[in-house]
C-alpha cells in the first residue's frame, strides 16, 4: 500500500513538472510573439512614416536644395516657403475648407444617427436591401458621375460655390456614416433599452439619454473619418470650382512643369496637414474606443 502511494507520488510529481514545462513554454511563445507583433507595428510606423518626415524635411529647404536626387539631411533650413504660402492667399481657401467640413460632418452625422437608430434599434422590414443601396452608392466611380452633376449645378447657379461642395461631400460621407454608426449602435445591449422602455421611457427619451451617450465614441470616430475625408477631396473640387475652392486645390496653384517648386509644394502640404493632425491627436482617445466598440463583450 504505501508502495503504491510513493509510486502516485511519483507519478504526480512527473505530471506536474510535465505541466509546468509545457506552460513555460507556452508562455515564452507568448512573450516571442508578442515582441514579434510590436516590432513589426513599430517597424511599419516607421515605413509609413517616412513619406511625411520626408516632405517636412523638403518644406525647410531651398528649391536648389530639394530639387537634388539624393536627399540632403544637412542644409540651413528656411521658412520663406511657409511666409509664401500664407502670403499666396491661403486664407480664402482654408475658410472655405473649414466651412465645408464642418457642415457637412455636422449633416452627416445628423442623417446618420435616425437612420442607424431606424436599421438597427426599430429596425424596419428588410433592412438589408437599405444597406445594401446605400453602399451601392460607393460603388459607382466618381468619374462617371460629374457631367450631370455639373450640368445640374451650372443649371442651378452653384458652379465654383461652396454649396456645392457640401452637397457632394454630404453625398460622399453619408453611406459610411451610416453604416458605421449603425454598427456601433448594435453592439449596445438591448436589456438597456427593454429595460428603459419597461419604466416607460419614450424612443425619443431613450435615444437622447442612453443612446447618444454611450454612442459618443462610434460618434466621434465617425465624425473624425467624415471630417478627413473631406478635408482631403480633391476630384470634386478641381471640376466643380476655381477660385472660391478648398485647399487641395489650393496647392495646385503650385505646380508646374515649368519651374521648380517642390520645396513649395512641400511647405503648403505640410501646412494643409496640420489641422487634420491636430484634430486626430485630440480626438485619439474616442477614435480608439469608437474603433474598438463592442469588440471585448
Amino acid at each position: 500500500m504505501t508502495g503504491q502511494l510513493t509510486e502516485t507520488r511519483v507519478i504526480v510529481t512527473k505530471g506536474g513538472k510535465h505541466t509546468r514545462l509545457a506552460q513555460a513554454r507556452t508562455s515564452k511563445r507568448k512573450r516571442w510573439v508578442s515582441v514579434g507583433m510590436a516590432t513589426g507595428a513599430w517597424v511599419s510606423s516607421m515605413l509609413l512614416f517616412i513619406p511625411i518626415a520626408y516632405m517636412v524635411l523638403k518644406s525647410f529647404q531651398t528649391e536648389q536644395v530639394a530639387a537634388n536626387a539624393t536627399p540632403q539631411l544637412f542644409f540651413v533650413p528656411t521658412l520663406e516657403h511657409y511666409v509664401e504660402a500664407f502670403e499666396s492667399g491661403i486664407w480664402p481657401y482654408a475658410i472655405n475648407s473649414f466651412v465645408v467640413v464642418i457642415v457637412s460632418t455636422f449633416v452627416v452625422i445628423a442623417l446618420a444617427l435616425p437612420a442607424a437608430w431606424a436599421l438597427s434599434v426599430r429596425a424596419i422590414q428588410n433592412p438589408q436591401d437599405s444597406l445594401f443601396f446605400f453602399i451601392s452608392t460607393k460603388m459607382m466611380p466618381i468619374a462617371a458621375g460629374i457631367i450631370p452633376v455639373y450640368v445640374i449645378a451650372s443649371q442651378l447657379g452653384l458652379l465654383n460655390s461652396v454649396t456645392i461642395l457640401i452637397i457632394m461631400h454630404l453625398g460622399m460621407n453619408l453611406p459610411l456614416g451610416i453604416w458605421m454608426l449603425r454598427s456601433f449602435m448594435q453592439e449596445i445591449p438591448h436589456e438597456i433599452l427593454e429595460a428603459a422602455a419597461v419604466d416607460g421611457a419614450s424612443s425619443w427619451r431613450v435615444g437622447w439619454s442612453i443612446v447618444l451617450p454611450l454612442m459618443r465614441p462610434g460618434i466621434a470616430s465617425t465624425a473624425l473619418l467624415c471630417a478627413v475625408f473631406s478635408w482631403n477631396e480633391y476630384f470634386y473640387a478641381a471640376n466643380l470650382t476655381t477660385t472660391n475652392s478648398t485647399l487641395p486645390l489650393f496647392m495646385q496653384k503650385f505646380l508646374s512643369f515649368g519651374e521648380l517648386y517642390t520645396a513649395q509644394v512641400a511647405a503648403v502640404a505640410v501646412v494643409v496637414s496640420i489641422p487634420v493632425v491636430i484634430a486626430g491627436w485630440i480626438a485619439q482617445k474616442s477614435l480608439v474606443r469608437g474603433l474598438l466598440f463592442g469588440a471585448v463583450k
